[in-house]
């Protein structure tokens, strides 16, 4: 089982380092189950000497449960980023929330509670998370793959952060999405996993249990809110979500 997981880790590690797609994937190595998957994030992380930024969040809803990757620093970008569409398939933009916290949660023989973990929250901020997989088959392919290919991340373009908020409408935000100034979103803005701060005690906790510890350098992204966007040639993603700061990417 560890020659399979280390056979996909290093071929999505040199996926995601050639900008290319995986076109078929033998069925023994499809992770066994969700510790198989996250040990292959890390392993392909390893293999790349990827330095981790950040992480991604989320759940189908609001009382499913929750999975998570962390993000390559390196796939972290400032607001306003200039990123070739060639770079990532099949190239879908979300408009999501994202935290930072303010203190570290250092590595724990004994899980963080949620009050610690609510208490450390520092700053809230806007980003659009690129998704693209490193399987040509994408959708179709199982979920275990995809959460080893760090759920699908492709990049993560982040706002300027704002003081955390207790009373920010975090389940359903007023916010506009769009493409060269086409609104993008076509359902009522909502977080599937309802209020996304429900996530971040898993998060701090998964982290925990891996020896790694959660700074505040590390952006935490948490889910969209406005569902999925493929842009069909090139232009400029803006998104709002009031009461934090804008975020832009533009895609040539």
């Amino acid at each position: 089982m560890k020659d399979m997981t280390t056979s996909l880790s290093r071929c999505l590690a040199e996926a995601r380092r050639d900008g290319l797609t995986l076109d078929t994937l033998p069925p023994e190595q499809i992770p066994s189950d969700a510790d198989a998957a996250y040990a292959i994030q890390h392993d392909m992380l390893g293999i790349q000497g990827a330095r981790i930024g950040g992480w991604k969040i989320g759940a189908k809803s609001a009382s499913g449960p929750i999975q998570g990757a962390p993000l390559p620093a390196a796939d972290l970008h400032v607001d306003g980023a200039r990123l070739a569409r060639a770079g990532f398939a099949p190239l879908g933009l979300e408009l999501e929330v994202a935290f930072r916290f303010g203190r570290r949660f250092e590595p724990s023989p004994t899980p963080y509670s949620e009050d610690e973990v609510m208490a450390g929250i520092g700053s809230i901020g806007a980003t659009i998370e690129i998704v693209a997989s490193r399987y040509a088959a994408w959708p179709d392919v199982d979920k275990l793959a995809q959460l080893a290919d760090l759920q699908n991340h492709g990049a993560l373009i982040v706002g300027e952060f704002t003081s955390y908020r207790e009373d920010f409408p975090f389940v359903a935000p007023s916010l506009r999405f769009s493409f060269d100034g086409q609104d993008v979103v076509d359902t009522t803005p909502a977080n599937p996993a309802g209020d996304p701060r429900r996530l971040l005690t898993w998060l701090v906790n998964h982290a925990r249990s891996r020896g790694i510890a959660v700074t505040p350098e590390m952006v935490v992204t948490a889910g969209s809110y406005s569902g999925m966007f493929f842009p069909r040639h090139a232009g400029t993603a803006s998104g709002r979500i009031e009461g934090l700061a804008p975020v832009s990417v533009t895609l040539y």
